[in-house]
């Protein structure tokens, strides 16, 4: 499953080299404030990677205007580059803002590019209070031992799932989304029927596309698609579903992210020209606004993030990330237009089904899409990130802090506290994607029916006969909540 993980652009695969981190903790002579690390500061490799993740944020985070001066900040008196990003990330400058910003040691790193190297499930407990499959990729190690998407799990690795079980959900959380070379399961096959399987960690490619299905509405023909992460290798998948859309007619479609937490800012683009009118093309699709110190060119301390590159000459030499132009216009590549992708040409309505784990660079594809076309959203209210990044080198790790906002046509993008939703529904976990009686599906196909939506209670009744609160439930899939949540600048930028 896609967790978080490292990714250099896509533009920087060729990447060969970056000037040691040491270099970075030297104080420049453009530095933005003039109160950087003293030139020739000596310390340990650890302080110097302190000093460095703040000398990163002070010019290229997005939230760096009115940050504290290196002597106030003081990076070295924290007790680890975490508790440094955590103080980042309260200062008054982001305004409570920033629950985007993390460290990773680059384990992940090929994920984003759709190799998986895990079991390939993941796992939520439902209204009734049970621990359920809530997705499975296909061809994944789980998928190969039969697990299906809405499976009762009653013991991982010989624990109970118990909710309220502090050490059941140590136990599960260590199970599925820890590094264990496998897990044992007992599940509850349709028809109470109870299997037990042993799962080993395997590599496998990931697609995104988890179900797709075209279903007849009366007259019409509703295309549905469950997309489950912004790979890089999603296209071909992609293309594939959107050219059967075609074939069948399909004038509505659903787009399921409920758990879709983002990753590659071009596959959503991509994704944004399959959608979209072919009417729109030419027209200014979205907008990327970097930090203010990047797009002034004062953001010096990326002269040290090197790598090798074609130049607009053709010739390939050492370039850094200084020598990107991060200008919001379109001459500088930070404009988007709308060029249309694929044959489906006469979509009148997008329904997306999003919860709170629709994040980032499924947000911005349900942004862009708004002004322009008949958009409904069906589910929760989704997570809010219209701020996206790129790694930075930093030692052995990755530093992921925001360093840009993306804006629609209509200057729309501040959806930090996340995108309402115009039916509130509850993720129904027990039924399989593609069930027309599952809660999201089906009132997105009331609604193409109908044009409204069912006025059922019973889409939002906690079933619990536990007596769990629905704040305890989701307090409890918090914490299983594993799913990277990121977008990743994927674009070819261009050079200045």
């Amino acid at each position: 499953m896609l967790r978080k993980f490292f990714s250099q652009n896509a533009f920087l695969y060729a990447l060969l080299l970056v000037i040691g981190f040491t270099v970075s903790c030297k104080k420049s002579n453009n530095d933005p404030d003039g109160n950087g690390v003293p030139q020739g500061t000596s310390g340990t490799r650890a302080e110097l990677t302190k000093d460095s993740i703040y000398l990163y944020a002070q010019q290229t985070y997005f939230w760096n205007v009115g940050m504290p001066s290196y002597t106030s900040f003081n990076p070295r008196q924290y007790s680890s580059n975490n508790a440094i990003l955590a103080a980042l990330k309260v200062l008054p400058s982001t305004g409570g803002k920033d629950k985007y910003s993390f460290i990773d040691d680059g384990s992940v790193a090929t994920q984003l590019g759709g190799a998986g190297d895990d079991y390939g499930f993941s796992a939520n407990f439902d209204t009734s209070d049970l621990l359920r499959v809530k997705y499975v990729y296909p061809g994944s190690p789980a998928d190969l031992k039969g697990l299906k998407r809405g499976y009762q799990i009653t013991k991982v690795n010989g624990g109970g799932t118990s909710r309220s079980s502090s050490t059941d959900i140590a136990n599960l959380n260590a199970s599925i989304f820890g590094d264990n070379p496998s897990i044992s399961l007992t599940f509850l096959k349709p028809g109470n029927i109870s299997v037990d399987v042993v799962i080993n960690r395997a590599k496998y490619d990931i697609n995104p596309v988890l179900y797709s299905n075209t279903y007849t509405v009366g007259a019409k023909k509703v295309g549905y698609i469950v997309f489950n992460s912004f790979t890089t290798n999603a296209l071909t998948a992609l293309d594939a579903a959107f050219a059967k859309f075609s074939t069948d007619g399909v004038t509505e479609l659903v787009v399921d992210l409920r758990y879709n937490g983002g990753g590659s800012v071009s596959t959503s683009e991509a994704f944004t020209n399959l959608i979209a009118p072919p009417s729109q093309n030419g027209s200014v699709m979205y907008t990327t606004y970097w930090t203010k110190t990047m797009q002034d060119g004062a953001a010096t301390i990326l002269e040290n993030q090197k790598f090798y590159a074609k130049g607009n000459d053709g010739v390939t030499r050492l370039y850094s990330y200084a020598d990107y132009s991060y200008k919001p216009t379109m001459a500088a590549g930070n404009q988007e237009n709308f060029t249309k992708r694929g044959a489906l040409n006469g979509l009148t309505r997008v329904y997306f089904l999003v919860t709170g784990g629709t994040a980032s660079a499924s947000e911005l594809l349900i942004n862009n899409l708004k002004p322009v076309m008949d958009v409904k959203l069906i589910g929760k209210t989704t997570y809010g990130k219209p701020v996206g990044f790129f790694a930075l080198r930093i030692d052995k790790n990755d530093l992921y802090i925001p360093q840009f906002q993306t804006k629609n046509q209509s200057g729309q993008g501040d959806y930090f506290s996340g995108m309402a939703v115009d039916k509130d529904v509850t993720d129904d976990l027990t039924k399989d994607f593609g069930d027309p009686t599952e809660k999201m599906l089906a009132q997105a196909l009331y609604y193409s029916a109908n044009n409204n939506f069912s006025a059922l209670a019973k889409d939002n009744v906690l079933s619990s006969t536990s007596g769990a609160t629905k704040v305890q439930i989701d307090a409890a899939n918090e914490k299983l909540n594993h799913e990277f949540k990121g977008m990743i600048e994927t674009r070819k930028l261009k050079f200045k």
